[in-house]
């Protein structure tokens, strides 16, 4: 059997994609799939990490609103990360795959605090890694914090799922004519103002040549065809041609 193209990834969930058809938190269906999803790469001996966002929940957007200041709001889009990091973690392990959930902030009580270390050696261990609470800092987004994450353990590539295809030039579900873009630069996302990630974690990317690769995640199968090296979605990468990604390396006693 072909073995897949990446040994370690970090894979982005957003809250927003949780709320499949519900208006409001999380729905159950999009949970199970997005678990199936993992399962099947994690079946090949990938190393999967995942942050995952908190907007099905709470965005800051709605603190201006209240009247609640950046920070806190913030801070309460966090804790809605871990909410959502523990469904995950609860519907990954009901299919019988070890996982170990880890916040920026503490709370010990719900997951382990965030060590590299630890966080490393679990992947070693083929544990799935949750990465919630983002980077444990206001001002900072779950983007920044996957990239964050995915250069601290040394992933492979940063894999986004989304709604939508790719990377376009508008979103492409409010704007029939958007362009497609199958492969970018970091560059070209800086110059062309693309709402890939925010600023701060393309050029993260850009700095430790981090590969993005951002598909549709909900196509069923999508994420394994990305491992195993099919054109799915699109591709950031750095502005010389990108070298072949080795295969995943079977483990030795």
């Amino acid at each position: 059997m072909k073995k897949p193209v990446y040994n370690r990834i970090l894979l982005k969930l957003s809250g927003e994609a949780l709320m499949g058809d519900e208006p409001y938190g999380i729905d159950a269906r999009k949970l199970v799939q997005y678990a199936e999803e993992i399962e099947s790469v994690h079946a090949l001996g990938v190393q999967v990490g995942v942050v995952i966002g908190g907007g099905n929940i709470f965005r800051g957007t709605m603190a201006a609103a209240a009247g609640i200041t950046k920070v806190s709001g913030d801070t309460m889009g966090m804790l809605a990360t871990l909410i959502n990091g523990v469904a995950l973690q609860n519907v990954l392990e009901s299919r019988g795959i070890f996982t170990r959930l880890m916040s920026a902030l503490v709370m010990e009580q719900v997951a382990e605090p965030y060590i590299r270390r630890r966080a490393v050696r679990h992947l070693e261990k083929n544990r799935v890694v949750i990465f919630a609470a983002g980077t444990g800092n206001p001002y900072f987004t779950t983007d920044t914090a996957a990239v964050l994450r995915g250069v601290e353990i040394e992933a492979d590539v940063v894999i986004k799922a989304t709604r939508v295809n790719g990377i376009y030039d508008a979103d492409p579900e409010r704007v029939k004519d958007a362009n497609y873009f199958p492969s970018l630069t970091y560059r070209d996302v800086l110059e062309k103002n693309l709402r890939v990630m925010d600023l701060t974690a393309i050029t993260l990317c850009q700095d430790h040549e981090l590969p993005i690769i951002v598909f549709n995640v909900n196509v069923p199968g999508n994420l394994l065809r990305v491992m195993m090296g099919e054109k799915i979605g699109s591709i950031v990468g750095p502005a010389r041609p990108m070298p072949a990604a080795e295969p995943a390396v079977e483990a030795t006693a």
